[in-house]
């Protein structure tokens, strides 16, 4: 079968069935997936409920209905089709949309992924609107929620841009009217609500000579070249409120600064996706940051509040999603002072920090990714912590950069045969992973990442 076959036919399953139930990740990918497939499923008059779980594990599946309903696995369900079986699910109840790598069980169940068809841009909310469109053209509007998942999970990234299904899922969203993707943009976080010089001074990809974590600097060098900082009334200008002109002053000069230092320019721009049908300077102006505030709601234990955002709310529980966006930012920068005024242990491969019970298990993968920038970006970084409901457990995150998995490392691969060794779990991707172990293996754990990280390298190097 054609991947289109299996989206029509899961199209067909959900259109069918009586009642369902959406069992979804607690990430932006994962809310988002989940808003969509609810909004869709409720437009056909369908009975519709959510599960959102931070994990799918043992202890986790006590909270999958064991009803009529279908139960729709999405951002989730592939590699851990066993526990669905054991968990005494037959064939005919369950439904998986995701785009992780599965694991072989006795029951294969129904199931649309796109990596057995090559397609590895793609993120679960990317599949899920892909399905929500079969069930009824009129679902393209759902198009934008899928640009965010595809962006909030890093499928931009490594092409500075969206590409193949996720690009053309965001034409569609183009052609709604909700959505606006901005070719040979900025490639920079913040470009709807951060004053411009913040913004660039906290680009790291490309790392930007004398403005990268210099938000002085970066001052100083839009000053001279007479842009101005602030509007008439006062308000700091984010990228947003400049003039193309300016916008294409300060990337010339940037182009100056990178090639001047012998640093590539090949990062500095990329594709943006901005959406005209929400207000100006607000979290939800663009992709990158409107998945911000959906970590934020689903990191803090509040995912229905991220979904109902997705779906339309700007009352009351958009106020609550504002507030946990700033206390999320505000703990997740407590972390990355922690991570550099701490310092982590080098071994020949990556770094890694234990932040033992310091710092919610929710977010230490996002402080990891925002530590690279002061660390030394050739290694990959891992951060262990407990879990403060389970103290037999220690959750591990991993996070790199475009240019270390182009050279052949891919942090999925390696957590997922290290943690087996040692009686754990692990998933992910190749830039961003992360991994649940038994307390007391870390030691083990740490020497045998370090040998699938210098066999990757040396295949990687082998191959180029």
């Amino acid at each position: 079968m054609a991947f289109t076959d299996d989206l029509l036919e899961a199209s067909e399953i959900i259109r069918s069935a009586e009642s369902v139930t959406i069992i979804s990740h607690i990430d932006a990918d994962g809310i988002a997936s989940e808003a969509i497939l609810k909004e869709a499923i409720e437009r056909e008059k369908t009975p519709c409920e959510s599960v959102f779980l931070r994990q799918l594990e043992p202890l986790m599946m006590k909270w999958v209905p064991k009803d009529d309903s279908l139960k729709l696995f999405v951002d989730l369900g592939a590699g851990q089709q066993n526990l669905i079986e054991e968990h005494g699910l037959s064939y005919d109840e369950v439904l998986i949309l995701d785009h992780h790598i599965g694991q072989p069980a006795k029951i294969e169940y129904r199931q649309v992924n796109c990596l057995p068809y090559g397609i590895t841009k793609l993120s679960a909310a990317g599949i899920a609107y892909l399905v929500a469109r079969e069930m009824n053209d009129a679902n393209r509007d759902l198009a934008k929620l899928a640009v965010v998942g595809n962006v909030g999970d890093m499928m931009a990234r490594e092409g500075c841009g969206l590409i193949g299904p996720a690009r053309e899922i965001a034409l569609d969203g183009v052609e709604a009217g909700n959505v606006m993707a901005i070719s040979h943009d900025l490639n920079c976080y913040g470009l709807s609500t951060r004053p411009v010089h913040i913004c660039l001074s906290y680009s790291d990809d490309p790392v930007l000579p004398g403005i990268s974590n210099n938000p002085n600097g970066a001052q100083i060098f839009l000053e001279r070249l007479g842009i101005r900082l602030r509007d008439p009334e006062g308000q700091w200008r984010v990228w947003e409120d400049l003039s193309p002109e300016e916008r294409r002053t300060i990337a010339s000069a940037l182009v100056e600064q990178l090639v001047a230092h012998g640093e590539s320019v090949d990062r500095l721009f990329g594709e943006s996706y901005i959406f005209p049908d929400e207000a100006r300077k607000s979290p939800l102006r663009n992709a990158s940051e409107y998945a911000t505030l959906l970590n934020a709601c689903g990191r803090w234990t509040r995912p229905a509040i991220g979904s109902a955002v997705c779906r339309g709310d700007r009352g009351l529980v958009y106020q609550q999603a504002e507030e946990m966006l700033r206390h999320h930012r505000s703990v997740i920068r407590e972390l990355f002072q922690y991570i550099i005024r701490t310092g982590v242990t080098r071994t020949e491969n990556f770094q890694w920090i234990h932040t033992q019970d310091q710092f919610p298990d929710t977010i230490v993968g996002i402080g990891a990714g925002m530590a690279l920038s002061k660390l030394d970006r050739r290694l990959p970084i891992m951060v262990f912590c407990t879990l403060p409901d389970d103290p037999d457990v220690v959750k591990v995150s991993m996070r790199t950069v475009d240019r270390v998995v182009r050279s052949g490392i891919d942090l999925q691969a390696a957590l997922c045969e290290a943690s087996a060794l040692v009686g754990g779990a692990g998933g992910g991707h190749a830039i961003a992973a992360g991994a649940y172990i038994p307390a007391g293996t870390e030691e083990t754990f740490v020497r045998r990442i370090d040998e699938i990280l210098a066999c990757q390298s040396a295949q990687g190097t082998k191959n180029s």
